[in-house]
């Protein structure tokens, strides 16, 4: 599955600075993620958002946002927002501010223990 390479460069320009940031291939595309949870995506030429409980019915409210449905069902606080959403910068920037703040408010997640080389 393809994924638009131009988004992801601007994604990553953005996000760039951020010490806590990883970035994932993850559904056929790439996933950002601070602290180790998940912030946004791309899924072939779309941003996803985790955008969060609280401001998902107002994302889906907005121009170009549809609900999230990789698996055909969907996925509470997560949305897509279509290339149209996102063609300014400014508009971009304010889905990865959105999905930042709320990645960023979570717990930090634990450490998983180290896996030994047979596996244990």
């Amino acid at each position: 599955m393809a994924y638009d390479e131009a988004l992801a460069i601007r994604i990553t320009e953005y996000l760039q600075h951020r010490p806590e940031l990883t970035i994932k291939k993850m559904f056929g595309g790439y996933c950002y993620m601070l602290n180790h949870h998940m912030c946004c995506g791309i899924v072939k030429d779309q941003l996803m958002g985790r955008v969060g409980p609280i401001f998902y019915e107002e994302a889906l409210s907005k121009p170009h946002v549809s609900e999230m449905d990789f698996t055909k069902k969907s996925m509470k606080g997560m949305v897509y927002v279509s290339p149209q959403g996102i063609k300014k910068d400014s508009d971009l920037h304010f889905w990865i501010d959105q999905c930042s703040d709320f990645a960023l408010s979570l717990p930090p997640k634990k450490s998983k223990p180290a896996k030994t080389k047979n596996g244990n």
